[in-house]
């Protein structure tokens, strides 16, 4: 699970900022804080964050400041700010100091998620050590700029993708193609080519289940659940 720590001066906003975070697949709330010294205090309260909302605007300093902190003690937990600060200022400073992605109030759970799964899919890329070539380096940078659904080829629908992807985030276990099919009324064809997507991706993870005869069934889960 990724820890995640919740910075915002709103206890209203933190409380539904950790909901959103609870809601996606491989996330954890580690704690919520409402100032810039809870914000530090909680970087050292088990369990330790991987990564921290940070909100800029907070009653004892800015979010930027507390990122700031962090790094002269040493801390190199990962940051997406979560602010309703929109001057691109404050905008490069965050880049400046290291924060990974730029999420501007008010936004959506969707807007959240998309963050979250692109951090999730950078993890799995730099967790796997080695070496990289040119690509794999495109791909490490390019991971949190990227949205929650990958880039569609031609003739693939948006709708049906979200269809898809949100079938296989809420499933308890593997989904074949005909099942992904009854859960979203498309034919087994179409969402066998989504699936397949979805892994050349890396966003899903195929199975395969061996039965008392012929090929094996092959079955996809979310690649956050693998």
């Amino acid at each position: 699970m990724i820890e995640v720590l919740v910075v915002d001066d709103d206890v209203r906003v933190a409380r539904v900022n950790a909901a959103y975070v609870e809601k996606v697949p491989g996330f954890h709330v580690a704690g919520e804080a409402h100032s810039a010294a809870e914000a530090l205090a909680g970087l050292e309260t088990p369990p330790r964050p991987d990564l921290v909302l940070m909100d800029h605007y907070l009653p004892d300093g800015t979010g930027l400041e507390v990122v700031q902190e962090m790094r002269r003690r040493g801390h190199q937990t990962d940051v997406i700010m979560v602010t309703a600060a929109r001057d691109v200022s404050t905008v490069q400073a965050a880049m400046r100091h290291g924060a990974l992605q730029y999420l501007v109030k008010p936004f959506a759970f969707a807007g959240l998620r998309a963050k979250l799964e692109a951090y999730a899919d950078l993890r799995r890329t730099l967790d796997g050590g080695g070496e990289a070539e040119q690509a794999e380096v495109d791909r490490i940078f390019g991971a949190l700029s990227a949205s929650a659904d990958p880039q569609l080829p031609k003739g693939h629908s948006p709708t049906t993708a979200e269809l898809v992807r949100q079938s296989l985030m809420n499933a308890d276990g593997p989904l074949s193609a005909q099942e992904i099919a009854e859960r979203t009324g498309v034919s087994r064809q179409t969402a066998q080519r989504y699936l397949k997507l979805l892994e050349r991706t890396g966003r899903a993870t195929l199975t395969l289940k061996y039965g008392d005869a012929g090929r094996p069934e092959h079955r996809y889960v979310w690649a956050t659940r693998a």
